[in-house]
């Protein structure tokens, strides 16, 4: 089991986290709330609105999401689904835990190396949420 932190539209409430709960694609369970502890540039950069963490340490913002602890199968899942290492590339990043004493810790994040130069002009986010209320999904 690894963790794998979620920014987008694999957190609850979002378009895609019936996929990260299927059992069919393996086990994820929900372990806490987080946030990047470096900041990253997360944009929207495309028509469909999906946002995307830029590879880029140090510029943009520190990005809020959730940890989950997944099993080996759902991770190839989540490759498959990230279209990883084409689209998106795995990489492990340092997390603050947002509950309890603010610890720190590792996992694993969807993040892209393989992006437009343009996109580094583009507006950053710290929150993803494609409904527009933020409600529930570990904002500050």
């Amino acid at each position: 089991m690894v963790h794998v932190f979620v920014y987008g539209t694999l957190k609850k409430g979002q378009s895609n986290h019936h996929e990260l709960m299927n059992t069919t694609h393996g086990q994820a369970d929900f372990i806490t709330c987080a946030r990047t502890k470096d900041p990253y540039p997360m944009v929207i950069a495309t028509e469909d609105k999906y946002p995307f963490l830029l590879n880029v340490p140090g510029s943009g913002q520190q990005v809020y999401g959730e940890i989950y602890k997944v099993d080996q199968k759902m991770l190839e899942f989540l490759d498959w689904f990230n279209k990883c290492p084409e689209l998106y590339q795995r990489t492990l990043i340092q997390l603050k835990i947002l509950k309890g004493n603010g610890e720190y810790e590792k996992a694993f994040v969807y993040s892209t190396s393989t992006f437009d130069p343009d996109w580094l002009n583009k507006p950053t986010f710290n929150v993803y949420d494609a409904t527009g209320d933020p409600g529930h999904n570990c904002v500050p």
